[in-house]
């Protein structure tokens, strides 16, 4: 069985989504726990691409060929968890910006996070302050994540923390942003959380904010 394990960790590494799928229900028809395959292959073989990634020996057609391997070993893995009621290690509300139509930057932040153990709830591009206030009382979300592109979309990100401090629900969440001009230092100024410079980061931000 070490050896199943060993391939769908690799498939993972390769971006090899046939190779994952496979070796994950030969796991599971051979009695091997939906934890396991999380906890011992699908979390660790993202957390390595992302090591690989910030040192530089993935680029980001890497991270999205692994992150897609990834989702298709969790997608078979997701229905037993559910049946053996195990939780994620948190909820994330992720959206771009209103009046930002760009997506492949929170397109693949959301694919970190989810490999890293999170669930996702992504409400897509151009989300209004109104619903992602919406959003956090909806779903008792742990974090939420917004993405800006565009410098002249940046301010939405500080709109948005103020309709949910004015909401009274800044205390329930952590915000995290991020985007090509996004840094901590605005982070910290519109009264985020925190920021990450790329997805592997971001996740492992989000990681340290739940407490992971």
């Amino acid at each position: 069985m070490d050896d199943i394990l060993k391939e769908a960790y690799k498939g993972v590494m390769d971006g090899d989504v046939d190779t994952v799928e496979t070796q994950t229900r030969k796991a599971l028809d051979g009695g091997i726990g939906p934890e396991v395959l999380l906890n011992d292959v699908l979390i660790p073989a993202m957390d390595e691409v992302g090591q690989k990634f910030e040192a530089g020996d993935f680029f980001v057609p890497d991270l999205m060929f692994t992150a897609r391997a990834m989702q298709a070993g969790l997608a078979i893995v997701k229905p037993k968890l559910l049946e053996k009621d195990i939780k994620p290690i948190g909820r994330v509300l992720i959206g771009t910006v209103k009046g930002d139509q760009h997506d492949i930057g929170k397109n693949l932040v959301a694919m970190m996070l989810e490999g890293a153990g999170f669930e996702i709830l992504d409400i897509g591009v151009d989300v209004s302050p109104e619903a992602f206030v919406e959003g956090i009382k909806d779903n008792q979300v742990d974090i939420v994540a917004m993405s800006a592109l565009l410098t002249t979309t940046m301010p939405m990100m500080k709109t948005n923390v103020d309709a949910i401090n004015e909401a009274g629900l800044r205390d329930a969440v952590k915000i995290i942003v991020g985007g090509a001009q996004v840094n901590q230092a605005y982070a910290e100024e519109i009264g985020a959380d925190g920021s990450a410079p790329d997805a592997a980061q971001a996740a492992k931000l989000a990681r340290s904010l739940v407490g992971k």
